[in-house]
């Protein structure tokens, strides 16, 4: 048998070459040489609900029910499932921790040691799909179940991955409906030693909404690419929707967690305030505060926003939500609320669910709780800090 870590050597330099819609062949391929009978490469959709499988030139197209399959139990708990029989393998595809989808691996036999390459296939896997991602279609063409709205389309080219991770910090984002989202916009990144995150709802559900969140976002990064802090992002943001969306109207929680000491610091503009679950409860009002006036009337490139500080203990977590989330109604009238988020994902992870899992699960209720037809955009953002759970890191 050849080397498989020539095998995988190989991949990488003749990835480079392959188009998105052939990588599923060439991993295929390269698997069947490392002693596999078959490889697939199944990423989740959009909504997180379905498993959809890249074609390959040796089979058809298949879709897998997260919630009801081995390869959703893998996805789910984010740790490879083998069959009863021992023949098929199913892996998660992780990049660092945002969850991809799923590598289906059989051979007579998975024992062990093949185990321990299909997990080290599907970790390589993982980063050739982000590497071609933004810039072939059919990869991103895999991911939808529908056709997506020109201002979705909008927002998702600015969005980050849903889920971001360092060894002190975590944080894990869900937006919803996801083919018709409209002013709902988030933002997570690492940097200078702090975790920086944005939550944007920009008044209305159609283009200019997209483009003022997608403005929005845009704003707030280069002022903080640019050395500039919390007070320095809001009137940039203000600046830009009083110039080019004049009658757009937005809210936001924008805030920094210094991932060394738990320093929360954060700005709110007309935003539901921020919840911080600790120890498997919420603690009442504890980051709720005045808030500060809407962006879009330019009032806070006159006047400077407050800014507020909370000092997180170890395993804290902080929620950031839209109002789409609680307003949501059922048929009968009856709004999600805030109990019913929270309660959902506590109930979540102390059952040990990952953060992504815990926030999936949620969607999945709210969605169900509006007949699957949600009428303003639902946006979610929870952040955990855990000072050194994985070693050194930034």
């Amino acid at each position: 048998m050849e080397s498989r870590e020539k095998l995988l050597a190989e991949l990488v330099v003749r990835s480079r070459s392959v188009p998105g819609a052939g990588l599923a062949g060439l991993v295929d391929e390269v698997g069947r040489r490392m002693g596999l009978t078959e490889v697939r490469m199944y990423v989740t959709d959009l909504q997180q609900a379905r498993l959809l499988a890249l074609p390959t030139s040796r089979a058809g197209e298949e879709a897998l029910d997260i919630d009801d399959s081995p390869a959703g139990l893998a996805y789910r708990l984010e740790r490879t499932q083998h069959t009863r029989d021992g023949g098929t393998v199913w892996v998660p595809m992780i990049d660092g921790v945002e969850r991809l989808g799923v590598l289906k691996a059989t051979a007579p036999v998975v024992d062990e040691e093949l185990a321990g390459w299909c997990e080290a296939l599907a970790g390589l896997v993982a980063l050739l799909l982000v590497s071609k991602s933004s810039h072939n279609d059919p990869l991103v063409e895999a991911e939808r179940r529908r056709a997506m709205t020109v201002q979705a389309e909008l927002v998702w080219a600015f969005l980050p991955p849903r889920t971001i991770g360092s060894a002190h910090a975590t944080s894990s984002a869900v937006l919803e409906p996801a083919y018709d989202i409209g002013g709902d916009a988030f933002d997570h990144s690492f940097g200078d030693g702090a975790l920086h995150l944005t939550l944007l709802d920009s008044m209305g559900h159609d283009l200019a909404s997209g483009g003022a969140s997608a403005a929005g976002l845009a704003a707030c990064r280069a002022t903080r690419r640019s050395g500039g802090g919390l007070a320095d992002i809001v009137p940039a943001i203000d600046r830009i929707l009083e110039e080019w969306f004049t009658d757009r109207l937005m809210t936001a929680v924008i805030a920094r967690l210094d991932t060394g000491d738990g320093t929360l610091t954060w700005i709110n503009c007309a935003h539901p305030p921020p919840l911080l679950i600790r120890g498997g409860r919420v603690l009442p009002r504890m980051l709720e505060r005045e808030p500060d006036l809407p962006l879009g009337w330019g009032f806070h490139t006159r006047v400077p926003p407050a800014v507020h500080t909370v000092r997180l203990r170890p395993g804290d977590r902080v929620l950031l939500y839209s109002d789409g989330v609680t307003e949501a109604r059922s048929t009968r009238g009856d709004l999600f609320g805030e109990v019913r988020l929270t309660d959902t994902v506590i109930r979540a992870i102390g059952a040990g669910d990952p953060a992504p899992e815990a926030l999936r699960r949620l969607v999945r209720d709210l969605l169900h709780h509006q007949d699957h037809r949600l009428r303003d955009d639902a946006t979610i953002v929870l952040a955990e800090w855990h000072p050194g759970r994985y070693g050194a890191g930034e």
